[in-house]
């Protein structure tokens, strides 16, 4: 029993077990996966090493391992409908470094990609990750409101010719526009990289449109509103094919062995189990709820004054504009964990506080649907998040050098004793015993 050989550990796998369970997840990245997606990441697979790729090992006794990659693969093409799929990226960022490595001139090519800043990910040209130090990137910003200008992408990819545009983002509220990014493409000639991590369970679930018949290559992770295990796939579409017939073989090798030695078959296994379970009807109705819930939680926090980017929600995510609320995001994010509602700090376009106080938090609703709530609980979930940020509003904003060190223990200690936010808490854990975890 761990409780005896390992009793620090498992002190931790219970009070974090207990988080989950007492708390609200409104991380749009964070999600709950099965428990036969869990069993199978925990299984005898984690002991097999299986360097290289379905009966082309360098191991022997690969039969069962082999087996199960085909299988996760098979299932990938077919709910994703594409002809290529490659299982075995450790996760998201190693996947698009593959592709980057699969089909460009290391500090020649140019990668295209949305911002950081604005919404973009790391690793589509940020010049602190690695995809803005190997390789050249111009970004494209996001208007005033937050929404993507195509027309103005469009000249950008025409004047600074891209080898590689990237559309995808970790924090736009609104439905991508593949269609336009695939003729943007297609007008510079250079590859489109749909990288769809946070939205994948809308597309399989019909809640979100497709990149497949517009991108050359699709990559996304396999948690966030797929809910699997943490873990990524390397998709090649019909698109893909047409323009490169030995793009599969690329994606292939970039993937192994230029990055990584043997896959993760405890993974492969559990993202086999996550993809049979995104088949189901069942699965379409979660895909559907997400947004439902989204475009509650967004209507009932614009009633009650916040500002929103974009205006709304469209998809699974919405971004919180606080600036006008009289506190910043890093402040907020912390008091409304102390109520029990756990969301993530967020830049929004044109911030003008530094990237460690931003003006806003961004918040979605994968895991609350995964908990079976529906749109009255989005409403009571916005009440609460307007009574912790009106409750810590009342001391006037603090200068950005003030609030590091000295004010944000101050506010700690003034959120510890908040008897308001305490109540809300326990409202909150209390409410969370009638959606069990998965």
């Amino acid at each position: 029993m761990l409780s005896q050989k390992d009793p620090s550990v498992y002190a931790l796998l219970q009070k974090e077990d207990k988080r989950q369970r007492d708390t609200i997840t409104l991380i749009p990245s964070e999600n709950y996966a099965s428990l036969e997606v869990r069993a199978t990441l925990s299984s005898v697979f984690t002991n097999k090493y299986s360097e290289g790729y379905s009966k082309k090992r360098y191991y022997q006794g690969n039969a069962n391992a082999d087996g199960i990659e085909l299988l996760a693969i098979e299932r990938a093409k077919k709910l994703f409908k594409v002809p290529h799929v490659n299982v075995q990226p450790y996760s998201g960022s190693p996947a698009n470094t593959a592709v980057y490595f699969a089909l460009l001139n290391p500090l020649k090519d140019k990668i295209m990609g949305l911002a950081l800043s604005s919404g973009g990910h790391l690793t589509h040209g940020s010049p602190v990750s690695f995809s803005g130090k190997y390789f050249k990137t111009v970004s494209f910003p996001v208007t005033k409101n937050g929404t993507l200008d195509y027309d103005a992408i469009e000249k950008l990819a025409v004047k600074e010719k891209p080898q590689i545009i990237v559309c995808g983002f970790t924090a736009y509220p609104q439905v991508i526009n593949f269609e336009r990014f695939g003729k943007i493409a297609d007008k510079v000639g250079c590859y489109l990289l749909a990288d769809i991590s946070h939205i994948a369970g809308l597309v399989v679930g019909g809640a979100h449109p497709s990149p497949v018949e517009h991108a050359h290559i699709v990559m996304t992770t396999t948690h966030k509103s797929l809910r699997g295990p943490r873990g990524a796939m390397l998709m090649v579409t019909e698109k893909g094919l047409m323009k490169d017939p030995e793009l599969t073989q690329k994606i292939d090798k970039a993937v192994f062995p230029g990055l990584q030695g043997g896959p993760h078959d405890n993974q492969t296994a559990a993202i086999a189990v996550a993809l049979h379970e995104a088949e189901t009807a069942e699965f379409k109705k979660y895909a559907k709820q997400i947004v439902a819930n989204s475009k509650a939680l967004a209507d009932e926090l614009l009633t009650l004054g916040f500002i929103l980017t974009t205006g709304g929600s469209e998809n699974h995510l919405l971004v919180v504009d606080l600036s006008k609320k009289g506190v910043n995001g890093a402040l907020a994010a912390y008091a409304l964990e102390q109520a029990g509602i756990i969301t993530n700090k967020n830049t929004v376009p044109y911030d003008k506080m530094p990237p460690f106080y931003p003006s806003g938090i961004r918040i979605g609703t994968p895991a609350v649907t995964t908990r079976g709530m529906k749109e009255k609980d989005m409403v009571k979930i916005a009440r609460w998040i307007n009574d912790v940020v009106e409750e810590i509003t009342g001391d006037s904003l603090p200068s950005v050098k003030e609030e590091r060190r000295p004010f944000f223990k101050k506010f700690k200690q003034k959120v510890g004793l908040n008897k308001k936010i305490t109540n809300i808490s326990l409202e909150v854990k209390k409410y969370m015993k009638e959606f069990p975890m998965p």
